[in-house]
């Protein structure tokens, strides 16, 4: 039997015409310990004596939809059972049976049976916290804002925790006018509870969702002026110095609050991400070693010590940290994947192809493969790399795309032009409508000196995006360098640059482009700018020639050399070196 099952059959043998124990209403189950009801009194008797249940009593016809549902709940028809108890619920309206029911629509994630079972329960016992607050959760699902903060506002006169400080972190999922209706809902709230600490957090929360940083961090400071420990401000404090640009503050106030809070997650691991951001990598890392002591069961933890240490060149602990991960059955994908990249970097060839082989889903599964298979190629094995990729695309149809481009993808990566434009072609016939494939083909396209088709599949995808800055800044840098047209090409290139602006790849194209139509200082600017942001040796080749053109030659040759110390035989960058001096590059 399945479980779910096993879970809602516990009366099946139990029930009688008198009810069943689970399902004893309002009354209470005390065992009945009168004299004239204990046949002796002697200790033995006393140990073995079970309490007599006494059971509530139930309609016929309420029994009989208990019973049909339990039975339809063994035969696995949790539907049926959910429409019985539903119709007992309704025709008892005993407070036990509708929590039952509850929790059988809970299960179901039947949102619609939920909202009129806590309408019933309510008007039943109007003043069960579960009952306001499944109505709560099932107004901010219906939009009905106001409805749930009341129900929220009701638990917290009861006495329990209303969790606003959960639904203000909810906002970021709703549209901006509903964002600011909650924000004023709280602010009118705080007006009727005013010093409520857990109103005054929100608020800040709602703040930061809302884009008012500063409005947020003054919200926090007289809240923790009266609570200093008030350990959810401390943090959203922190994340809200950051935010505003004050990152040395936010990062000594995290110190200093991890440390009088060591036992606080949240805060540990915001403090570690921090200091990754901002390039503190030892720092980072001995963060999270000191949280992994400390929460040594938390899987995210030890991923995050693992992927700094790797950036760390700690390689060892890295790997010690990830093979943990498999052996206990947490972030395996993720662990083989960065297990086969620190293989893959100690050239040991079939260990890294054999860990990427095992990562089998998720965001690191289509990188994994592509690595895996571009080793196999190099190892002279490509055409068993692409058999097992057209196998794959066989066995997954719904991914049948990304493995055409998978398949294209590494045909051009071994310079098998040829057969790479007979699998785009390929592919395109199946998924013309596939913008990636079709940017494939068209780069290969140029590269294979027919431009004209590239400028066409190119055009095919502005028509359909006319945002994509990719492509716009493509067919601007073709038509660049394949002709004259360079008020065509500047005006694509200008769209795309308006779209990204601080694209290193644009800008270069943009300074490339000013530079044919003579416009030399403007195009120094864009290729500074583009060679500060990625020093790529393309944007070396390009912005030495102008340096060089100009009469800065000293500063060419420094240019050049960064460019060949990345790549010694970047064609663009070779060609480019020895038409303007005459020499052999380096």
């Amino acid at each position: 039997m399945q479980k779910s099952a096993l879970l809602l059959v516990t009366c099946l043998f139990g029930l009688s015409l008198s009810g069943c124990a689970f399902l004893q209403g309002d009354q209470e189950q005390q065992p009945d310990t009168s004299p004239e009801n204990t046949e002796n009194t002697g200790p033995s008797a006393e140990k073995n004596q079970e309490p007599e249940i006494r059971y509530a009593d139930f309609e016929p016809e309420v029994l009989y939809l208990l019973l049909s549902g339990e039975i339809a709940a063994q035969r696995g028809r949790f539907d049926v059972t959910l429409v019985n108890y539903m119709k007992a619920a309704q025709q008892s309206r005993d407070k036990a049976v509708i929590e039952r029911t509850m929790r059988i629509a809970q299960s179901l994630n039947a949102d619609n049976a939920q909202k009129k079972l806590s309408t019933l329960w309510l008007d039943v016992d109007p003043d069960n916290m579960q009952a306001h607050r499944i109505s709560a959760i099932q107004a901010v699902k219906n939009n009905d804002l106001e409805t749930a903060l009341g129900h929220m506002e009701r638990i917290m006169d009861l006495g329990g925790d209303a969790d606003f400080d959960s639904l203000a972190a909810m906002a970021g999922n709703l549209p901006p006018e509903q964002q600011q209706e909650l924000l004023q809902l709280y602010r009118q709230m705080e007006q009727r509870h005013p010093g409520n600490a857990e109103l005054q957090y929100s608020i800040a929360l709602l703040l930061k969702v809302t884009g008012e940083p500063q409005q947020a961090l003054d919200k926090l400071t007289p809240l923790l002026n009266d609570e200093p420990d008030f350990q959810p401000a401390l943090v959203l404090k922190g994340d809200l110095l950051y935010q505003t640009g004050e990152k040395r503050k936010a990062l000594d106030h995290l110190l200093r609050h991890t440390r009088r809070f060591p036992d606080n997650r949240q805060m540990g691991t915001l403090y570690g991400r921090m200091l990754i951001g901002e390039g503190e990598l030892q720092a980072a890392q001995d963060e999270f070693s000191r949280l992994v002591r400390r929460f040594p069961n938390v899987p995210g933890l030890r991923l995050s010590h693992a992927l700094v240490a790797l950036e760390n060149g700690q390689s060892a602990l890295a790997e010690e940290e990830l093979t943990r991960l498999i052996e206990q059955g947490h972030h395996t994908d993720e662990a083989h994947y960065y297990l086969g990249r620190i293989a893959d970097e100690e050239d040991n060839t079939e260990q890294a192809i054999g860990f990427y082989n095992n990562v089998e889903k998720g965001n690191y599964y289509f990188p994994a493969l592509a690595r895996a298979s571009e080793l196999m190629a190099k190892q002279g094995d490509l055409d068993e790399a692409l058999a097992a990729i057209q196998q794959l695309r066989e066995n997954n149809p719904a991914q049948e795309e990304n493995f055409h481009l998978l398949e294209i993808n590494l045909l051009l990566d071994r310079e098998e032009n040829e057969r790479a434009l007979k699998a785009a072609n390929k592919a395109l016939e199946d998924y013309p409508d596939n913008i990636r494939i079709r940017y494939a083909r068209a780069m290969l396209l140029d590269s294979m000196g027919e431009s004209a088709q590239a400028e066409a599949d190119l055009r095919q995808i502005i028509d359909e995006q006319p945002q994509n800055a990719v492509a716009l800044n493509a067919l601007g840098y073709i038509i660049t360098t394949r002709s004259n047209r360079y008020a065509e090409a500047r005006d694509y290139i200008e769209r795309a640059l308006e779209i990204d602006p601080e694209n290193p790849a644009i800008l270069d194209s943009m300074g490339w482009v000013l530079y044919q139509q003579g416009e030399t200082e403007k195009a120094l600017e864009y290729l500074s700018r583009a060679w500060e942001a990625y020093a790529d040796p393309e944007v070396a080749a390009h912005f030495g020639e102008v340096l060089w053109q100009t009469g800065e030659k000293e500063q060419a040759r420094i240019i050049w050399e960064e460019g060949f110390e990345q790549d010694p035989d970047h064609p663009i960058l070779i060609e480019t070196v020895e038409r303007l001096t005459g020499e052999q590059s380096p």
